[in-house]
């Protein structure tokens, strides 16, 4: 969304209220501004399909590979966890930075 625009038109101002109108998706200068933290992710296609696909192996040699057997056709489910999971572990990691930066 802001990739396609100048500074002036994405710059969060602050006040002593609120943001606004939290473009930097709730952090400024690696530090939270009091608004929600707003994360955006992505993740690829599952690859594992059933469709015949051409690889190499180990060797170098040309080889196809078909899929077989029961797989996940859609990922969402496990990815919002997986997803929340990282989120804390970065932000736990960040305090226990902060922690040791300040003792």
């Amino acid at each position: 969304e802001v990739a396609g625009k100048i500074g002036s038109e994405v710059n969060d101002q602050m006040d002593t209220k609120r943001s606004k109108p939290n473009h930097a998706g709730g952090i400024l200068a690696g530090i939270t501004n009091g608004e929600k933290i707003v994360l955006r992710a992505y993740c690829k296609p599952i690859p594992s399909i059933a469709k015949p696909q051409h690889t190499i192996d180990c060797r170098g040699k040309e080889r196809i590979i078909e899929i077989q057997g029961r797989h996940d056709i859609c990922v969402l489910p496990r990815i919002v966890p997986v997803c929340e999971a990282m989120v804390n572990i970065v932000l736990a990691d960040h305090l226990l930075r902060q922690k040791a930066i300040s003792e």
